[in-house]
């Protein structure tokens, strides 16, 4: 297929975006990231459109480039476009760069075989530090931008392999004080130093002369791949963050080794160098910025965090949030070290004072509010981790952020936690003159919460937000009798006015500590039994019922029960009312629950509900405690019942349905086989747990193959081998693809289940098959009509084939000796390969050198020619 137009490319990206999942299942998907690498070289579509297939190769790298190698084979071609732009300024070069980097990193494809990577990693740093890279590469008007972009570039892939610029720290630091562009660098060069002084310290390392040593840009020499294998992509997230609970094993291990004196005083200097441009850049990048230094820094032995003072006078005043954000950040890091009393009041103080502002949009508001309830203290009183009240925020101070019934739900729940902390520490003592202590207005706070949320036909929001008030309270109060108390009783008053609020309360019962629920369980339970049987309520009261009742007050929940029998004529009121019975039946009632459970056998009017309590009181009579507990239990994961009878219960759903369970087996590829008109794998099962009636089940996406038959297995059991297992590919066209696969089988306690198993892929060379053997001394002339087919409406192509220790005819007795049509070792060999479904590739080795050896090839399918390039060039690495 030609080039496409730039009407076809709109249609195309339009159809992409508005559904990636559906376009990547239909025929256009496999070509979709050919046609785009392709099309970037096309001098008929302007830049505005191939800005915008870059655009889209930005957006969803993941389903152009699946794999590292589409991933390796897209990062080589932008890079080939990249080089062959005249050196004429062009917005294409900056896409460019990001679009490589991009596939690279997110195709896994990064690494020190990589050749892209190879070429990527040299031509960023030499941007980033503005060194003259020949043939007028880039323009004049160009340079900065582009340096900038490269340093965005690079300080992704360090995010993606810590550790990776750990050799040009020295680089970047002298590019600090050179002309250029100031936020990119320092961000680089701050997130380089965290993860070398994290990964370093992990190997019992020093940062040794990092820091001062000025390797070339384009040497290719400092990329240090050992320590981006130690770091293994896992460090801390790079969001700043001041609790001290997420401190990470990577930050303790810097307290493991001390620095020599030499390195602490250069690392000292670069972070001064660091901090003294910082207010150069954005907020959010001096955020991001201070939060990696003061990360570096701060599991230094001795390290003093001086450095940051002068920042700290700049920023206590600051009105950017994100930088009052990096402060706290410092603050939980290096507490009294760096923030005296006075400091920590000022703060304080100016937190609170602006969350009362009135006109502070929502987000802003609860942002303030959110500091003051995490607000990290210099010298906090209680046990780590407990949630308190700053020291220095008394009633006085935060007046004005009580909340109130006209606040938004947000901000009123969020001013409602600050005022439960504030009442944990409060003593009950009212001043004269003053407001009330915050324990009484929390009282009327709920109490206004509680009547609003019994009107008659009033809003659900306003009943949920009460619950919500409710819990926190709870939460925060707990231990606490004279906040529980009052608690108790509105909450059986708000039952007592508005019934329908049954699912709430059930819900809030399974949420709160014992302290709320067991006293709250008794309160209304008395309120439901004391009810007549007649109340129009009565489903909800079932409802309530049925998760309050217990052994405690049987009679009066028995009495309640007959009387609401009568009334119980439609279908969902007998299930509440025999919802109640289970209850009661697992929670060990006996005597009248018998004689209740016979009345209901004989008079419900559904035979469900009849064939219900029919059941209830046969396993009432004839199975003890512990076996009707299991009888009524949720689970069929426990020992077989003596009784005959078969328990009810959600058991029978888990039986009867197919479960999603972990992989209990794993699944590998077995050595090729060539035999038979199609490519078969073979695949090698292995279980884990005994397994009955396994089908597996495979899939490709896209088109490439006709859809693949399941593979049956009667049993698999752990430590016995197993024949191997034979697939048959039918490709509708030569080309390596993935197969998902789908396990589906039964276990040996009966259930059901089905996994998914690791993907496994299908290898160019899994795709070949032999011609007919042809009649002895016939090969060079079945060989050459071969060679002559394919063109003209074929390809031809050489390429030059590396060769291993093992010379030519080691590699071609290993890897091509089925498909050897003429051959005269060990010089010289004729290979023809059948390509399912109707191709075909014929290959001429000859003269070999000690190196490699030249291939001619022609085939009658031209899309071939880059897997069989790829395929030739990697067959003396394999094994």
């Amino acid at each position: 297929m030609g080039p496409l137009s730039r009407d076809v490319w709109a249609q195309r990206l339009g159809a992409f975006r508005a559904s990636p999942s559906a376009f990547m299942a239909g025929p256009e998907a496999e070509d979709l990231g050919r046609d785009l690498l392709g099309d970037l070289r096309n001098e008929k579509l302007s830049e505005q459109t191939k800005v915008s297939l870059l655009a889209l190769s930005l957006e969803y790298p993941a389903q152009l480039w699946p794999d590292a190698t589409a991933a390796e084979v897209a990062a080589t071609s932008l890079l080939d476009t990249l080089v062959l732009l005249p050196p004429r300024p062009s917005a294409l070069r900056r896409p460019l760069l990001l679009a490589a980097t991009t596939a690279l990193a997110v195709g896994g494809a990064l690494g020190p075989t990589s050749g892209a990577s190879c070429r990527l990693l040299p031509l960023l740093l030499g941007l980033a530090a503005g060194s003259d890279l020949g043939r007028g590469f880039v323009p004049a008007s160009e340079q900065r931008p582009l340096q900038a972009t490269a340093c965005e570039c690079l300080r992704e892939l360090e995010s993606c392999k810590p550790g990776l610029l750990g050799g040009s720290l020295g680089l970047l630091r002298g590019l600090l004080g050179q002309e250029g562009p100031v936020q990119p660098l320092s961000l680089l060069l701050s997130l380089a130093l965290r993860n070398t002084l994290v990964l370093q310290s992990r190997a019992g390392a020093g940062l040794g002369a990092l820091l001062t040593a000025r390797v070339s840009p384009t040497a290719g020499g400092p990329w240090d791949w050992a320590l981006v294998e130690e770091g293994d992509g896992r460090l801390q997230p790079q969001a700043p963050s001041w609790p001290a609970a997420e401190e990470g094993d990577g930050e303790r291990s810097l307290t493991a080794r001390g620095h020599s004196p030499e390195e602490v005083r250069e690392l000292r200097a670069a972070v001064a160098q660091l901090l003294d441009t910082s207010y150069l850049l954005t907020p959010v990048a001096q955020a991001q910025l201070l939060w990696l230094l003061g990360w570096a820094l701060r599991g230094l032995q001795g390290q003093p965090p001086a450095l940051f003072k002068p920042q700290l006078v700049r920023l206590l005043g600051t009105a950017q949030l994100t930088l009052l954000h990096a402060v706290l950040a410092l603050k939980a890091a290096f507490g009294e070290a760096l923030f005296t009393a006075q400091d920590e009041t000022l703060l304080l103080r100016r937190i609170t004072l602006a969350a009362q502002h009135p006109a502070l949009p929502p987000s802003t508001h609860l942002f303030y509010l959110h500091c003051l309830l995490s607000f990290p203290e210099n010298c906090p009183l209680g046990p780590e981790g407990e949630e308190a009240a700053p020291l220095l925020l008394g009633p006085q101070l935060c007046r004005g952020l009580l909340p109130n019934l006209l606040h938004e739900p947000t901000a009123l729940l969020a001013r409602l936690h600050l005022l439960c902390l504030l009442c944990a520490e409060d003593e009950e003592e009212e001043e004269k003159g003053q407001l009330p202590s915050p324990g009484h207005y929390l009282e009327e706070l709920l109490a206004g919460l509680w009547q609003r949320a019994a009107l008659e036909g009033g809003p659900r929001a306003l009943a949920t937000l009460c619950f919500q008030a409710s819990y926190l309270v709870a939460r925060c109060l707990a231990g606490q009798p004279t906040v529980l108390t009052p608690l108790i009783h509105g909450l059986a008053q708000l039952y007592r006015a508005r019934p329908m609020l049954a699912p709430h309360f059930v819900d809030l019962l399974d949420q709160v500590d014992p302290e709320l629920r067991e006293p709250l369980k008794v309160v209304l339970r008395q309120e439901v039994v004391s009810r007549p049987g007649r109340d129009e309520a009565l489903c909800w009261h079932l409802q309530m019922l049925a998760r309050v009742a217990d052994g405690d007050a049987q009679s009066a929940t028995l009495n309640f029960l007959r009387a609401a029998a009568a009334h119980c004529t439609s279908w969902d009121l007998q299930q509440g009312l025999l919802q109640v019975c289970r209850a009661l039946l697992r929670a060990g009632v006996g005597g009248g629950l018998v004689d209740l459970l016979q009345v209901l056998a004989r008079q419900l009017e559904d035979p469900d509900g009849r064939d219900h309590a029919r059941l209830y009181y046969i396993l009432l009579a004839h199975l003890a405690g512990p076996k009707l507990g299991v009888a009524l239990g949720p689970s069929l994961a426990t020992p077989a019942l003596a009784s005959s009878l078969v328990a009810e219960n959600q058991g029978f759903v888990a039986a009867l349905m197919v479960q999603e369970a972990p992989a209990l087996i794993r699944l590998s590829m077995g050595s090729h086989e060539v035999k038979g008109p199609l490519p078969v794998l073979q695949l090698l099962p292995e279980a884990l747990e005994p397994i009955y009636s396994l089908e597996l089940r495979f899939r490709v996406e896209g088109q490439l193959y006709a859809p693949l038959g399941a593979v049956h297995v009667p049993c698999l059991c752990p430590g016995r081998s197993a024949r191997p297992l034979l697939l048959p590919l039918q490709p509708r066209r030569p080309a390596p693809a993935r197969l998902d696969v789908h396990a589906l089988y039964t276990t040996s306690t009966g259930l059901t289940c089905h996994a998914h198993l690791p993907p496994l892929f299908v290898n160019f060379a899994d795709l070949f098959l032999p011609f007919p053997q042809p009649p002895e001394g016939a090969g060079l002339v079945f060989f050459e009509e071969l060679w002559d087919s394919c063109l003209p409406e074929g390809a031809e192509s050489r390429v030059w084939c590396p060769l291993g220790p093992q010379g030519l005819e080691g590699l071609v007795s290993r890897h091509l000796e089925p498909f050897v049509v003429v051959a005269q070792p060990p010089t010289s060999y004729y290979v023809a390969i059948h390509l399912p479904p109707d191709s075909k590739l014929l290959l001429r080795l000859e003269a070999a050198l000690a190196d490699g050896v030249p291939v001619a090839l022609r085939t009658d399918d031209w899309a071939v020619l880059p897997l069989v390039g790829d395929y030739l060039r990697g067959l003396a690495a394999a094994v």
